[in-house]
């Protein structure tokens, strides 16, 4: 489990990021701008930061700046913009960002760019950004989403391709990708409801979620609660 903050003045953009790493066990922070941010910064640690490029009090890329000239740019950060140029992503590449993902984001690419950035964050922590200028001495992070308006993207796409079979354990997987995905919570949260007849603490113990957000999600999933059900 990581510690990541997601800085985003959407508030549907902070929610569904958050649904989305809770989703896969990690504890999340929200900001909803600069300010937020530089004190959950300040009194928190982090292992990742998802950072939107466009706020109305500080924009990400000068708030990246700020991290980094304060020596506090001690983990990837990846920037989030709708409308980002080259430059702009350029100049934060530059300053130390990871990578980009370009909105809307599919969960799809959230994931893998949180994975990737995590597996940098463990592998190689982000150097001391003391002299940020030594970072046009390396190759440029690969970015995970593209920039706006179709322009093509500052650094090498890395595409990562899973080979898997159309169907496993009658399941179709020829479906996009959230479908298939509800589809699947659905029968696993089902499966451990009857095995535990109708127990949402010992559903809860089992799949590692909060009682109150495993309530959440069969209710999203449309789970019917009224089957065996049971608090004990």
């Amino acid at each position: 489990m990581a510690n990541i903050l997601v800085v985003d003045d959407e508030l549907g953009i902070r929610d569904l990021l958050s649904e989305i790493l809770n989703d896969e066990g990690h504890s999340v922070d929200l900001a909803e701008n600069a300010t937020q941010a530089r004190n959950a910064r300040l009194n928190g640690s982090y292992d990742l930061v998802l950072l939107d490029i466009w706020m109305p009090d500080t924009d990400g890329v000068s708030l990246l700046k700020e991290w980094a000239m304060a020596g506090t740019l001690t983990m990837p950060v990846i920037m989030m913009s709708g409308h980002a140029t080259i430059d702009t992503a350029v100049e934060a590449t530059r300053i130390g960002a990871f990578s980009f993902l370009e909105k809307p984001i599919t969960m799809q690419k959230l994931l893998k760019a949180v994975e990737q950035g995590l597996a940098r964050s463990t592998a190689q922590p982000p150097a001391s950004a003391a002299a940020p200028a030594q970072t046009n001495t390396a190759p440029a992070p690969a970015t995970t989403g593209a920039i706006a308006n179709g322009a093509p993207a500052p650094a090498p796409v890395v595409a990562v391709m899973e080979q898997a079979p159309m169907s496993h354990q009658g399941f179709n997987l020829d479906r996009p990708l959230r479908e298939a995905r509800d589809g699947f919570e659905k029968a696993y949260f089902e499966f451990h409801l009857a095995r535990e007849g109708g127990s949402m603490t010992r559903v809860a113990e089992k799949t590692g979620l909060e009682r109150t957000h495993l309530y959440r999600k069969l209710r999203q999933l449309g789970v019917d609660l009224g089957r065996n059900k049971r608090n004990a």
